[in-house]
């Protein structure tokens, strides 16, 4: 059994007090492309990649064991687990965002799925990160809006996500999770990341439909601490060091204040 450790846990924490953004890539184990994944692997990380989330909302080829393997043999960059169920949790992994799915109402996904998990998380020594995960609406129906069989809060409600949000503070979840899904129309707006940072003071994870520099600027500035791209790399490859550059130029300026 691994012994229990914190060590992303503070890491997270520590970057939110030192204002110090993150860049999280998302990989889906049906869309990674195992012969040419290690020289991806030395890209993301040559260009300052800090996390790699791992899942999906719906996996059909199960390879999250050689995904993990890939990552920690050609880099030295966390793997995290970002579970669509209980079934995708593999004990290699570095720690799992433990999601409850606030926004909805489906109970499977709020305490269910953690129920089956539990033991087997408790065996296995991973870091677990709770995680109030909610999602938002993006103009669009998204996979995981309609596997978790949940109504995405709306867009133009910054105030109903804030209460959301705190409330899953309230209940002890230590981080939230803001996400538009895979490949959304829009991301999550800047009024509703500030209001969520107004309301909260666990660390803001933002992700979907961040597909341009601007749009990665917009979410560090209004107050996100970490910022996920996967469907967008996938579209297109210089997203990423585009992404990249802009959390450096950022945590860069904060260095400087």
């Amino acid at each position: 059994m691994k012994a229990a450790n914190h060590q992303i846990a503070d890491l997270l924490s520590t970057r939110k007090q030192e204002k110090r953004k993150s860049f999280a890539v998302l990989l889906d184990p049906d869309k990674v492309n195992f012969s040419t994944f290690p020289e991806f692997l030395r890209y993301a990380e040559g260009h300052g990649v800090d996390f790699f989330f791992v899942g999906g909302s719906l996996i059909t080829n199960y390879a999250i064991d050689k995904l993990i393997a890939a990552i920690h043999e050609h880099t030295n960059i966390p793997a995290i687990l970002f579970p669509g169920s209980s079934l995708h949790i593999d004990p290699s992994a570095d720690a799992i965002l433990l999601l409850s799915l606030i926004s909805g109402r489906n109970a499977d996904l709020l305490i269910g799925q953690h129920v089956i998990a539990a033991p087997l998380l408790k065996r296995s020594g991973i870091e677990v990160l709770p995680t109030g995960y909610l999602l938002i609406e993006s103009g669009r129906l998204t996979t995981v809006s309609y596997i978790s069989n949940t109504t995405p809060l709306p867009r133009d409600k910054p105030g109903i996500v804030a209460c959301t949000a705190l409330a899953g503070e309230y209940l002890g979840l230590s981080n939230i999770f803001l996400d538009a899904g895979s490949g959304a129309l829009y991301p999550v707006t800047g009024e509703t990341i500030a209001a969520v940072r107004a309301a909260v003071d666990t660390p803001i994870i933002v992700g979907g439909g961040i597909d341009s520099y601007e749009k990665a600027e917009n979410a560090l500035s209004a107050g996100a601490d970490v910022i996920v791209v996967g469907n967008g790399i996938e579209k297109n490859p210089e997203l990423l060091p585009e992404v990249a550059a802009c959390v450096s130029a950022f945590n860069r300026n904060v260095a400087q204040v």
